[in-house]
């Protein structure tokens, strides 16, 4: 019974340290980290300029940036829930 729960407890563990260096989430970067995970969320669009202006006033301010080019806003609620004053997204 002890192994079982020494195995179940160091699975658990190594998810967590999985979740934490590879999911990223607010508040997983450093401000200097900003420019290059906005360099590549902003890689494949044709607005880049604009992309890589908002991103990085986003990243400073929660400290996250989504993983990918598009999508998975949800990894980080502040990139997410950050409204322009007309109710749309701010952060790309």
């Amino acid at each position: 019974m002890a192994k079982i729960v020494s195995a179940f407890l160091l699975m658990l563990a190594m998810a967590y340290v999985i979740q934490v260096a590879y999911a990223g989430g607010e508040g997983s970067l450093r401000p200097q980290d900003c420019p290059g995970a906005c360099d590549y969320r902003c890689s494949k669009t044709q607005y880049r300029k604009a992309c890589l202006t908002y991103c990085n006033i986003c990243c400073a301010k929660c400290l996250c940036v989504p993983s990918g080019t598009y999508g998975h806003k949800e990894e980080c609620p502040c990139y997410n829930n950050w409204k322009t004053k007309r109710g749309t997204p701010k952060c790309p």
